[in-house]
Formats: C-alpha cells, sequence, structure tokens
C-alpha cells in the first residue's frame, strides 16, 4: 500500500474522529468510507428523471392536492 501525508486543522481532525464507525477504524478506512458514500452506484434512469420533471411541473402549475383534501374527498378522517 502506497501512503501519502496530508496536513488537516485540527479542528477537522476532530471532526473525522467523531465520524468513525467504530473506535479502532484507521483514517484510511474513515476516508474510503466517506468517499464511498457519495458515490452513487445506482443513478436515476431517463424514464426516473422525466417523472420528477413532471411532478415538479405540476406543483408549479397548482396540480396537486393537500393530504386534508385528499382525506376530505376519500371520506377519511
Amino acid at each position: 500500500m502506497e501512503t501519502t501525508t496530508i496536513q488537516i486543522r485540527k479542528a477537522l481532525k476532530k471532526k473525522l474522529e467523531e465520524l468513525k464507525a467504530y473506535p479502532n477504524e484507521t483514517m484510511d478506512q474513515l476516508i474510503e468510507r466517506l468517499a464511498d458514500s457519495k458515490i452513487d452506484y445506482e443513478p436515476l434512469s431517463e424514464e426516473e428523471i422525466k417523472g420528477i420533471e413532471k411532478g415538479l411541473a405540476d406543483i408549479k402549475a397548482g396540480r396537486v392536492y393537500t393530504l386534508e383534501e385528499v382525506r376530505k374527498k376519500l371520506g377519511i378522517k
């Protein structure tokens, strides 16, 4: 394994220490886990994106119902 030294502020080191999953987790493991958590292994499909865009357009156009309106329409208390 190749190693690299980096310089970080003490306050950042403390934050990283607080993010450890367990006390003996190494900084290497912690940084890898944090980096992996930011990778989207299942990106949205075009169909999902279009559905989201349609939903946002409905919201902007006022084509939505509040929970109260739906309950009233369905006769649910």
